[in-house]
């Protein structure tokens, strides 16, 4: 379903778009992720919306059959992309977890300034983005996913999330469209 409205204080948040994850190869050139969620967040900076960017500094302690990671990352890996534009007034959250909501301040500092809805960008659309999707609908924001402006580091993966998981969880658009909104 396509957005069909723009609550009157929306904001734009943004996924692990950071030097460590942006460069790896995608299902989609993370360099239009970057660029697109970029143009959203000056129409969002414009229009006096919150703007929120979130980096991963780390992972949650819990076992998988993936076993944990064997490697250390390489310094400045959780610092954001410079072509993401950030503004000093744009709110930083930094997590350990996939979503964006678990362990982290972010909920507290949407409702502070009356957040209702928020529009989601960034990578891994099945990881980050999902995680922090189905944080969000649950805790009663309108969700809105820009499609175009996310990837995941696998095509399938992110194909399979946008057709089937997205919509249960809110509202499919492309940036143009949202765009639309936000500067309308």
């Amino acid at each position: 379903m396509p957005m069909t409205q723009l609550d009157p204080v929306a904001a734009l948040v943004a996924i692990d778009l950071q030097k460590g994850i942006a460069g790896r190869v995608a299902a989609h050139p993370t360099d239009e992720i970057v660029r697109r969620t970029a143009v959203l967040a000056r129409a969002f900076r414009k229009r006096g919306l919150p703007v929120v960017l979130v980096n991963v500094t780390g992972a949650a302690p819990g076992r998988t059959d993936a076993g944990r990671l064997k490697f250390g990352f390489p310094p400045g890996w959780d610092e954001l992309v410079d072509e993401l534009g950030a503004e000093p007034s744009d709110l930083r959250v930094s997590k350990q977890r996939w979503g964006a909501f678990t362990g982290t301040g972010l909920d507290a500092l949407l409702r502070e300034r009356g957040v209702t809805q928020i529009v989601l960008t960034g990578i891994s659309t099945s990881a980050g983005v999902e995680s922090t999707a189905r944080s969000a609908h649950e805790l009663g924001y309108n969700v809105v996913f820009a499609v175009d402006a996310m990837t995941d580091l696998d095509a399938e993966a992110h194909q399979f999330t946008v057709e089937k998981i997205f919509s249960r969880l809110g509202e499919l658009e492309i940036t143009a469209n949202v765009l639309k909104l936000v500067e309308g």
